[in-house]
């Protein structure tokens, strides 16, 4: 019933924010589930700029105790109720929750900054406004949020050493390498949250500027681009994070179309306070959505554990536990690592021994899906982007496959591409997949990468190590595992001149592989 409620609240609020129909500053509202008090306010951010926000306290506060507070920034483009029915349960629980809507959009004053020095200096004001005007304890402070409010939570508490606690969850920790990894510009990626910016609020000009130079594949602005971003990315500021130990918990979806996995798990192993990490089957924000509906989610549980540890002492084994949290893209279930370089502690290489040559500028038919639906219809129905590799035209495609493997392959982690290219011309894109083949020679994506590079010499080869995206993924008995390589894909944008070719080779002396890691048994 409890849950049905605040379901209920919750759609509704949804709807009338999406209808302009926003509550009155100040107005207070009680909510039914539980008897928590909801209290619709404007607080004042940098500058002064308003930011619309929602305050829930537990039931029965009345100034006499003080509650652990936690703060919540709204994902890009969504309305401040975003939270309200995860905010509810942690209020039932004994924190005070402030939600509110980032600079720029929906109803809160200002110009996008996307997570910039004043979207910090906002977060910090809220934190005052919330020891001034609620019965909040200084000393447990925890901020969390989903996507744009989970970078913003790591980027304040690398500038504010009240956050004592922090759950990310969809988020990035560089900016860089989650939209332009490879040094490829991440299509799909950034124009959905562009054209979600401008629908749903008001890019400043320097946003403007940037995703204008990005999508124009602007080179000369290239290094701006990425001073840009790395001003809003955590990873720059570890050494303050490091130094201030805030608690950390990073959640994730593998097949993240927006904010892949690698540079979560890279950012992870190298913080030094108390830290977990998760990942799951999905794409960006999907494992964690129908906890923002009020609805059972392992991601949320995690959450509120990891606050009830770090901010209320409670001891709920979660800091016994093995901090890194894996669940494959299958019906298995979990799996516990005590780090990092232990999920793919385990390599195995099969080598590519052939040389291959290939046209440029035509899509062999071999792709990363579509931004967040392909990996949504994984996480579901365990249903990847798929790919016939015995069709696959040569001339525009590059393949290496395996043999049959007698057992089980269990791929955790990331798999890396060593290879050697020559270009016939000074600029190009690849991407690199890594098929699952069955029987029938269909392919089921594992995994995949894009790498793009300039002021190559034509003619003159040069040797690569590619990332690819790190994932958990069974292959089946009796499959092989196949890496592809063309040069075009919807979710980026390619560099290739017309008429352009490129070799992978395999020279003796620097042999060319695909290391592939797998679980230890």
């Amino acid at each position: 019933m409890r849950t049905a409620l605040s379901f209920a609240v919750s759609a509704a609020l949804v709807a009338g924010t999406a209808l302009g129909l926003a509550p009155a500053a100040g107005a207070a509202t009680t909510a039914e589930s539980g008897g928590t008090t909801i209290r619709f306010v404007d607080i004042a951010g940098d500058g002064g700029t308003v930011l619309k926000a929602n305050v829930v306290t537990p039931a029965g506060a009345d100034g006499s105790a003080r509650y652990p507070v936690i703060v919540l920034p709204t994902s890009w483009a969504m309305p401040q109720v975003e939270y309200l029915a995860q905010a509810q349960k942690l209020a039932d629980s004994g924190y005070v929750v402030v939600s509110y809507n980032s600079r720029g959009f929906w109803q809160s004053g200002g110009e996008i900054e996307t997570a910039g020095p004043k979207d910090v200096a906002d977060a910090s004001l809220v934190i005052d406004w919330a020891l001034a005007h609620t019965p909040a304890d200084p000393a447990r402070v925890g901020m969390a949020g989903v996507s744009y409010g989970a970078g913003i939570s790591l980027l304040t508490a690398a500038h504010d050493k009240r956050v004592r606690a922090v759950a990310a969850l969809s988020g990035w920790a560089d900016l860089i390498d989650s939209i332009y990894s490879g040094r490829t510009q991440h299509l799909q990626a950034a124009a959905l949250l562009g054209g979600a910016g401008y629908l749903t609020g008001l890019p400043g000009p320097e946003l403007r500027e940037v995703l204008g130079d990005f999508l124009s594949s602007n080179l000369d602005k290239e290094d701006e681009m990425i001073a840009w971003g790395r001003e809003r990315s955590a990873a720059t500021y570890l050494d303050a994070i490091n130094a201030n130990r805030p608690a950390i918990m990073l959640g994730n979806a593998w097949g993240d179309t927006i904010f892949p996995p690698n540079q979560f798990a890279s950012f992870y192993e190298k913080l030094s306070g108390p830290k977990r990490l998760e990942f799951r089957p999905g794409d960006h924000a999907t494992a964690e959505a129908t906890g923002l509906l009020g609805l059972p989610n392992d991601t949320w549980t995690s959450a509120h554990r990891w606050f009830d540890h770090h901010l209320k002492g409670v001891d709920n084994g979660i800091d016994r536990e093995r901090p890194v949290r894996l669940k494959p893209r299958s019906d298995a279930g979990y799996e516990g690592y005590p780090d990092w370089k232990s999920v793919h502690a385990n390599q195995r290489k099969f080598a590519l021994t052939d040389s291959e040559h290939l046209w440029a500028n035509v899509d062999s038919g071999a792709n990363g899906g579509v931004v967040l639906l392909s990996n949504l219809l994984d996480q579901f129905f365990q249903a990847p982007p798929t790919a016939s590799v015995p069709l696959l035209p040569r001339a525009f495609a590059a393949v290496w496959q395996s043999g049959r493997y007698d057992s089980a392959q269990r791929v955790r982690g990331t798999a890396r591409l060593h290879t050697t290219v020559t270009p016939t011309a000074e600029s190009g894109t690849f991407v690199a997949y890594l098929y699952d083949v069955g029987p029938l020679g269909i392919g089921k994506l594992v995994t995949h990468a894009p790498y793009t590079f300039h002021d190559r010499k034509p003619g003159q080869p040069f040797a690569v190590d590619l990332d690819l995206f790190s994932t958990a993924y069974d292959v089946p008995a009796g499959h092989r595992l196949a890496l592809v390589v063309d040069t075009v894909d919807p979710l980026y944008i390619e560099h290739n001149p017309t008429g352009a070719q490129l070799t992978f080779s395999s020279p003796a002396a620097d042999p060319s592989y695909v290391s592939v890691p797998l679980r230890a048994e």
